[in-house]
């Protein structure tokens, strides 16, 4: 009876910590291993998947954004790593993070929405929209598919992490009857999200897409940007929130253009 309640306490314990880690956007498989540390101690990557059930790939795919979390401590020895988990008030400084995080992003959306105000009194040809959610994102992105120019993206994140596969599906296939090109400069966080993408999404492709990739170190990108046309989308993701910006000014989508260009001549083919 003892075990019984003991067990049945441990796993309440884990489900809300999963939960919570939730909240702060830490993917399950990081609730997953920084329960097993407190439960088990040091481990090396083989004894941590074990114990964890998190498959040790996934494991090294995410050291980096262990790291960045605060929650896990790696300890490099000869011809392995050894990870243990931080303690637990540690949450309190990504909470900080975040809360800084949100600040920047409203002064940013200050400074942005007085610009375009700035612009659009100078350009009758000027015009913003505002998108929020899902459904928002897939009348931006659908959006796309009636350019008639290449499309230009400075990419944070894979939009198929939010849209259903359906959706992503007919989308993909009406770029391609188009013969919509598509470049991107991309950074970590697209790159690790396409490793992990589901293997659904693998079967369909953009039949003109090339992409560089820019380290985080050396271009952070926050919030992703795509320009074709006369057109400029901005597209966020903070604290499960999405939302877009949508602006058709010819000289706003010029200038983007020629900052995408710059990446692109700085930067090297993705693998």
């Amino acid at each position: 009876m003892y075990n019984y309640c003991y067990t049945k306490d441990m796993e309440q314990h884990a489900s809300a910590l999963r939960a919570y880690f939730a909240k702060l956007h830490l993917r399950p498989e990081i609730a997953d291993m920084y329960i097993a540390l407190r439960k088990h101690g040091p481990q090396t990557m083989s004894e941590l998947a074990r114990h964890s059930k998190v498959e040790r790939v996934q494991i090294y795919r995410l050291l980096d954004e262990l790291k960045a979390s605060g929650l896990i401590e790696v300890e490099v020895r000869y011809k392995r790593n050894i990870l243990r988990a931080a303690p637990i008030a540690n949450i309190q400084l990504l909470i900080l993070k975040k809360e800084q995080e949100l600040k920047d992003l409203q002064r940013d959306f200050t400074l942005l929405s007085t610009r375009l105000d700035e612009t659009a009194l100078h350009s009758a040809t000027t015009r913003v929209q505002f998108y929020e959610g899902i459904d928002g994102l897939k009348q931006m992105l659908w959006g796309q598919t009636k350019g008639k120019s290449e499309n230009l993206g400075i990419l944070y994140n894979m939009m198929q992490d939010d849209v259903d596969l359906a959706f992503f599906e007919r989308w993909v296939r009406q770029c391609n009857e188009r013969n919509i090109t598509f470049r991107g400069v991309v950074g970590d966080r697209f790159s690790t999200t396409l490793q992990q993408l589901p293997s659904g999404y693998a079967d369909e492709h953009l039949n003109h897409w090339q992409s560089h990739c820019v380290p985080e170190h050396v271009f952070p990108i926050a919030h992703s940007t795509v320009t074709y046309d006369d057109t400029v989308l901005h597209y966020s993701w903070n604290d499960g929130r999405i939302f877009g910006i949508e602006i058709h000014n010819p000289d706003i989508a010029r200038v983007q253009r020629q900052l995408f260009e710059l990446l692109w001549k700085q930067t090297e083919p993705t693998s």
